[in-house]
């Protein structure tokens, strides 16, 4: 993908299957490359279920990740064989003896079994093909029992409909089968079955232990889910492949078409987005300020950037994303015991009949140099956080355990992470459930009329300061009108901030060359006058740049 490129990160998982000939037997790979970024864990999480084996590959210049540390533990918990191999050692900086350390303290394997390798020259590669061959045991299946495959991944063409990624568990299937999908019970026929290489390759029979593609003229992509599981029609499997989550976002935004009228291509194109993506969640929604939309559920914050930048590059769709926030939970006087959930400010119930909101915490783990724990402290404290932990990996490089507020992350959280520690420190968290919080829901108000996009649930303590940031930021950004446009911050009836964004005016006195001052003021009443009908029936647009200004108060 050419964002991959640009940015230098995995995004999607690629599946390729590789023949090598060792000892004079024929061995065939099938490979996954996986995203190492926390926002696309789903895409790890997809991936171990449908593999034996997994390589932990670590940088021999920068050492163990957060990350890193976390993928791992999943494809523990998976029961995955873990070839651990240290990369990039051909590069100065390469520091192979603590990393080795650090990998053994890590696995608690020997330093016989961690395999040194460079991408860049080749070395070691013969090495981890044969650690595959020994250690990583082979498929299990059984040929005679029914078919079941699980659907690892999909894609949509324009020409061919969903072409779906899956692994047989058990079982065959052949070119021409009539195939059932379990979870929405519909069945099609196997049009094209084949591997996947650096292209497809179609072939006739796929068994047990193969990997492949699937075409069967499926047009509608909501017919496919991840996760699901494959099986012949007339003798079904009579249980579906397990071991694979349900994506639970993090993140929730309001996605809108700049142009109205192109909802129904934002929602064909969100569809076939989710194919690719499965961890990308919406549902319909509308604004008073945008008209119709979705409200969508991401892992993170990069996972939204990547999303929004996908709409615009693979489908040409110009939209707008609303402030992003996290989901809370409301209970109310009447019914202190069950919760109201809040996905979005305008899901807040009545603040006079709130009897406690809670929001979600998370446990996340900082690795860092020794230099900048300091600085991380401060801004883990200026964001709500509680330090819970510390521990030296090595004299050099430290590990930060903090609990704090999610909605702190959803922010810029990362950025001054990576600022404050010169790019240095590697970040990964998990949600630790639902606590308490004094929040309160401000209001941004344009010209008297509430902008419902711009609404934010935020901590009472930094509701002023940042109700007046809000206010500083959207008077620069919204273009004068030919009236005065008052911007206000408010929480419930209560105005907390105002600028004033003034008119163009007219010199109407210009004309007036002596004469009687009466003739200027009747001028300027008359232009007064106007401006106060003009401000009753005026329109405001908000460029989309506001909305991506707020996310950034604290530059």
């Amino acid at each position: 993908m050419d964002l991959e490129r640009e940015r230098g990160i995995t995004i999607k998982s690629h599946a390729i299957q590789m023949e090598h000939q060792h000892e004079d037997q024929k061995f065939i790979f099938n490979l996954i490359d996986t995203p190492g970024h926390v926002d696309f864990s789903y895409e790890v999480s997809r991936s171990i279920a449908a593999c034996e084996g997994a390589l932990l590959v670590v940088d021999a210049s920068q050492s163990i990740q957060a990350q890193t540390i976390s993928n791992l533990y999943l494809a523990v918990d998976n029961e995955l064989e873990i070839i651990p191999i240290i990369n990039k050692v051909d590069l100065p900086s390469a520091n192979v003896e603590n990393v080795t350390d650090h990998i053994v303290g890590l696995l608690g394997c020997s330093e016989d079994e961690i395999i040194t390798a460079s991408a860049k020259t080749g070395l070691g590669v013969e090495k981890i093909i044969q650690a595959i061959i020994e250690r990583i045991p082979p498929p299990k299946g059984n040929l005679d029992e029914p078919l079941q495959a699980l659907i690892f991944d999909s894609i949509f063409n324009s020409y061919r409909g969903v072409e779906t990624y899956f692994r047989i568990f058990n079982g065959k299937i052949c070119k021409g089968d009539k195939v059932q999908f379990l979870s929405t019970g519909k069945s099609y026929q196997a049009d094209e079955i084949g591997i996947l290489k650096l292209d497809k390759y179609p072939t006739d029979v796929l068994s047990a232990g193969d990997v492949g593609y699937l075409i069967t003229g499926i047009k509608q992509a909501k017919e496919v889910k991840v996760g699901d599981t494959i099986t012949h029609l007339d003798h079904p499997t009579s249980s579906a492949v397990e071991g694979f989550e349900d994506v639970k976002p993090m993140v929730f935004a309001g996605i809108y078409p700049i142009n109205t009228d192109e909802f129904e291509e934002l929602r064909n194109s969100m569809e076939k987005l989710q194919l690719n993506d499965a961890s990308l969640q919406y549902i319909p929604e509308s604004s008073n300020a945008l008209g119709f939309g979705f409200r969508c559920g991401f892992l993170g914050m990069l996972h939204l950037e990547i999303i929004q930048e996908r709409l615009e590059r693979e489908f040409d769709m110009l939209v707008i994303t609303t402030v992003p926030n996290v989901s809370y939970h409301a209970f109310t006087r009447k019914s202190p015991n069950q919760p109201v959930l809040v996905n979005n400010p305008s899901d807040l119930p009545d603040p006079s009949v709130i009897d406690r909101i809670e929001e979600p915490f998370i446990e996340a783990s900082v690795i860092t140099k020794s230099d900048f724990v300091g600085s991380i402290m401060k801004l883990c404290i200026d964001k709500r956080g509680t330090i819970k932990g510390q521990s030296y990996l090595t004299p050099e490089r430290v590990e930060l355990i903090f609990e704090m507020p999610l909605a702190e992350v959803v922010f810029d959280f990362y950025d001054k992470l990576k600022t404050y520690s010169k790019g240095y420190a590697s970040f990964d968290y998990h949600p630790i459930g639902m606590r308490p919080s004094k929040l309160v829901k401000v209001d941004v108000l344009l010209n008297g009329n509430q902008v419902d996009a711009l609404s934010a649930l935020i901590h009472a303590n930094s509701a002023y300061s940042i109700g007046k940031k809000m206010c500083l930021r959207l008077q620069k950004l919204i273009p004068r009108q030919q009236f005065d446009i008052p911007i206000q911050a408010a929480i419930g009836s209560k105005i907390i901030a105002r600028e004033t964004i003034k008119a163009v005016r007219k010199d109407v006195t210009a004309k007036c060359y002596g004469g009687d001052i009466t003739r200027k003021r009747k001028l300027l009443e008359n232009q007064k006058a106007g401006k106060k009908k003009m401000r009753q029936i005026g329109n405001v647009e908000i460029p989309q740049k506001a909305f991506m200004s707020i996310l950034k108060l604290n530059d």
